[in-house]
């Protein structure tokens, strides 16, 4: 069952981590999603990252060079803080007996 995988970093590695079979289950989707399907199949990409592919659009081409350039530059920005925070709980589930996913699914 899914309780008996512990929190954090012990999810991958250690005695109660995920089995071998199942990360590598994960690592091939991931693989499969980055090869076939998260690409520019149109080939009328704007710029590096842009999926959209004539499916999803939510307004984008209504907004001047200028608002697209600092929108593209709020979603980078807001991607590496999200990336520096996933780090930081990363590092410190390391300090011992200090975890703080474990702490927020204790909270009452």
């Amino acid at each position: 069952s899914f309780d008996s995988i512990p929190d954090g970093y012990a999810a991958i590695s250690g005695p109660d981590a995920i089995p071998q079979e199942g990360l590598g289950q994960l690592v091939a989707l991931v693989g499969i999603l980055e090869l076939f399907v998260m690409k520019d199949v149109t080939g009328n990409a704007e710029f590096p990252g842009d999926f959209r592919n004539g499916a999803l659009d939510f307004g984008w081409d209504t907004f001047g060079p200028k608002t697209q350039l600092r929108k593209r530059g709020i979603e980078l920005n807001n991607g590496r803080a999200a990336m520096l925070g996933i780090l930081g709980l990363m590092m410190h589930e390391q300090i011992e007996g200090n975890p703080v996913v474990g702490l927020f699914l204790n909270y009452n």
